[in-house]
């Protein structure tokens, strides 16, 4: 015991601060990377190929296996060549969130007060009367991120946003009603358009797992950008709001609005995440997402 104490003594003279910043920020970096990859398929890979490395080192070092120990150690170098294959979506997701991220303090971009309000105040309306009637919506408003990829991809209509064109946009059977509208700048950019589907696992749990392809598409769309998704149930009326991978659900009308305007500025500012919040999304809406 008294050696062990000795050591361990030994250890803690040399570690400098310089040490214990290196040792921050290299478990920073492995705490991002693991948090990132939280609650989708890759995951299930990493889990894998740590499992495969530590059975082969056990084989290679318990058991003598020459042939084997040869093909391990040569195949390692291909293992890691393959790493940026298997695990490209993380990467591309990972490195379009820093490149959004801008600085670590939060910024803001000016626009027009009275327009801004309005224009949630209308989607709010519309979404309660969408939601009385139990006639499923999407609607993604636009923040910082363009979203002109995926309005392409709809029926162009640049037209102001009211609660009458939106109730018209998502009446059943209507040749617009199945997709998504885009709001840009208080005006409806576009009509069904067609959004990526999410890649988290979050929705194989109870109870997001009930819900149907518009939650899923308005996951997808805030894991791909900063938008915000708002996701009216066909099946309950139900009013939800997605951003950043997360889903607030059971939503009212008085509660949406609240938190559009806590998004949107009321002085018509909207805030820009963080670098921190750019990274680690979870982490900042983990309390909403469970009430």
């Amino acid at each position: 015991m008294t050696e062990f104490l000795n050591n361990i003594f030994f250890i803690f003279q040399r570690i400098s601060w310089l040490s214990v910043l290196d040792i921050i920020l290299v478990t920073l970096i492995f705490f991002g990377l693991l948090y990132s990859l939280r609650d989708t398929q890759a995951m299930a890979l990493l889990r894998g190929m740590i499992l495969l490395v530590v059975a082969l080192i056990l084989l290679t070092s318990l058991v003598e296996l020459p042939a084997f120990s040869w093909f391990a150690q040569n195949s390692l170098p291909a293992l890691l060549l393959a790493l940026p294959v298997i695990f490209a979506p993380e990467i591309r997701r990972t490195l379009e969130r820093l490149g959004r991220a801008g600085t670590i303090w939060p910024a803001s971009v000016k626009s027009a007060d009275v327009a801004l309000e309005q224009t949630i105040h209308a989607v709010v309306t519309a979404t309660a009367r969408l939601s009385a009637r139990q006639h499923g919506a999407l609607i993604i408003l636009q923040r910082l991120d363009n979203l002109d990829e995926f309005a392409q991809s709809g029926v162009q209509m640049n037209a102001r946003v009211t609660p009458e064109l939106l109730l018209q946009v998502f009446y059943p059977n209507t040749p617009l009603h199945d997709g998504a509208v885009i709001i840009v700048d208080s005006k409806i950019s576009a009509a069904a358009c067609v959004l990526p589907l999410s890649a988290s696992g979050i929705l194989n749990r109870t109870p997001e797992r009930q819900m149907g392809l518009r939650h899923r598409a308005a996951l997808g769309i805030s894991e791909t950008s900063d938008a915000i998704a708002i996701v009216v149930s066909e099946e309950t009326g139900a009013i939800s709001i997605a951003h950043a991978g997360r889903v607030l659900r059971r939503l009212n009308p008085e509660r949406l609005e609240n938190i559009l305007m806590a998004f949107f500025h009321p002085k018509g500012r909207l805030n820009k995440p963080n670098l921190l919040e750019r990274l680690l999304p979870g982490l900042f809406h983990r309390k909403e997402d469970k009430s």
